[in-house]
């Protein structure tokens, strides 16, 4: 199957969708075994709640919340994305076995992320990103959003080469939900292949987040809100997305299936 899957392992009391289900880290490590065997290629944990509105974690417990996750994940063989902005946490997490460094903030947040990543044998993806949780919405203007993201995340590609990482090891999130509204997530979701044309990986994340439930009329379930994803995840997937970031690995896995089967004749 041409795009992967990475599954969501949120070890954080306050995730926008899963908040508080595996902070224990044994329900943690086994959410996340249970997401490998459900087809998940990767395995992103997480120790910090990036849902709007929410408060920083002091790095000691984002630390102490997924180092063990990570080094229990990888031990038993699975690919482990570190879901970080703090380069102390990506440097714990890669001397406990992470293989990737997945940074909302594109390098931002912390300046010595991208040294860290750069020293390292990671990869590292890149979000597109204009500011903490707390007031990312009051960047949330753009003439052209598309086209501003696109720019904005090409030039955290050279920041990256400066610091010594070589394109092929990055990978570029366009940050839906992040500084973007409903709207403004849409157009960047419909405007994808101009991201996927700057020759990097991309990795797009649709989980459950508000705008979808807001497509489907408000409230709705959560069964609905993955369904709405993993019609999502097809759509950026055929867009030429490298992976997607979901939280129902079961239903993307099936919808990545029949659409590879739809557009190759076979299953």
């Amino acid at each position: 199957m041409s795009c992967l899957v990475m599954g969501i392992v949120n070890v954080t009391p306050d995730s926008f969708s899963d908040g508080g289900r595996h902070l224990d880290p044994e329900a943690a490590v086994a959410h996340g075994l249970r997401l490998r065997a459900q087809g998940a290629d990767l395995v992103d944990v997480g120790g910090e709640s990036t849902r709007p509105g929410s408060v920083r974690v002091p790095v000691e417990i984002e630390q102490e919340r997924v180092v063990p996750v990570v080094y229990a994940l990888s031990d038993a063989g699975a690919v482990v994305s570190i879901d970080t902005m703090n380069a102390g946490t990506a440097a714990a997490a890669i001397a406990a076995g992470a293989r990737i460094v997945n940074d909302v903030s594109g390098g931002l947040a912390d300046p010595d992320l991208l040294a860290v990543v750069a020293e390292s044998r990671a990869d590292v993806v890149l979000g597109h990103w204009r500011g903490h949780s707390r007031e990312m919405y009051a960047e949330a203007h753009y003439r052209d959003v598309t086209r501003e993201v696109v720019a904005e995340l090409r030039e955290r590609l050279e920041a990256a080469a400066a610091a010594g990482i070589a394109p092929s090891r990055v990978v570029l999130d366009p940050g839906i939900g992040f500084a973007k509204r409903g709207a403004q997530n849409w157009e960047l979701l419909r405007g994808l292949p101009q991201l996927v044309g700057t020759g990097a990986r991309v990795l797009v994340g649709t989980s459950r987040k508000r705008f979808l439930a807001d497509a489907l009329g408000g409230e709705v379930s959560e069964g609905r809100r993955d369904l709405a994803t993993s019609v999502t995840s097809v759509l950026a997937a055929q867009a030429g997305a490298w992976a997607v970031r979901v939280h129902d690995v079961v239903a993307t896995r099936d919808a990545l299936r029949i659409s590879d089967a739809w557009q190759n004749g076979t299953a």
